[in-house]
């Protein structure tokens, strides 16, 4: 028989604990991802009960949030208005996050809850 020493009960007890701590790590990951997808439905879900604060052929003044890459490959600033999310094509390459563009409405989303505009240079 063998007889457990304190080191080796010690460190039993530390790897239980990194286990007991991964799984909490990993169960709040899982409740902040979904509080994440709940809060981004539940903005969807706003902006589809709203009319857009913008129409087609509307000149607006926005702020650049953050840029993303488009599903064509090409880079856009997304934008908002009021909250209202607008997608600038062809942003100059000197623009960043903060920056306060020109833009004009070209076309809405899908269901209204996005627009399109083009950069116009000031």
């Amino acid at each position: 028989m063998v007889t457990p020493t304190p080191m080796l009960v010690a460190g039993g007890v530390a790897v239980a604990a990194i286990a007991v701590y991964a799984a909490y790590q990993k169960g709040k990951a899982d409740g902040v991802a979904k509080a994440q997808r709940e809060q981004s439905q539940q903005a969807h879900e706003e902006a589809t009960e709203r009319e857009p604060p913008v129409d087609v052929g509307d000149r607006v003044s926005v702020g650049i949030k953050e840029f993303k890459t488009h599903h064509s490959g090409e880079e856009v600033a997304v934008c908002k208005k009021q909250g209202f999310v607008i997608f600038v094509n062809d942003v100059p390459d000197s623009a960043d996050v903060g920056d306060v563009i020109d833009a004009e409405v070209v076309s809405f989303g899908e269901e209204r809850t996005s627009a399109q505009a083009e950069y116009v240079d000031g």
